[in-house]
């Protein structure tokens, strides 16, 4: 599967209405709006990981454009 068809079907699994709510059901349990620091650093590391993967969904769904190659401006 290319990077553009795995982006295709993670948008086509959370942009939908159901999707969309699982999503945000997972946002609030796994400390996405939250620190995940907490004394014990186990735990912390154990959310901060919970945390990961939703900002790994969120950074493939994004729509960023393509970086295009240029020649520089200036020869240096």
């Amino acid at each position: 599967m290319s990077p553009d068809d795995l982006k295709q079907t993670y948008k086509a699994a959370f942009e939908t209405n159901e999707g969309a709510l699982v999503l945000d059901d997972l946002r609030q349990r796994f400390h996405y709006y939250n620190e995940v620091y907490v004394p014990n650093s186990d735990e912390s590391a154990y959310q901060a990981g919970q945390r990961s993967v939703l900002l790994m969904i969120d950074h493939i769904m994004k729509d960023r454009p393509k970086i295009i190659e240029e020649e520089p401006l200036l020869n240096v």
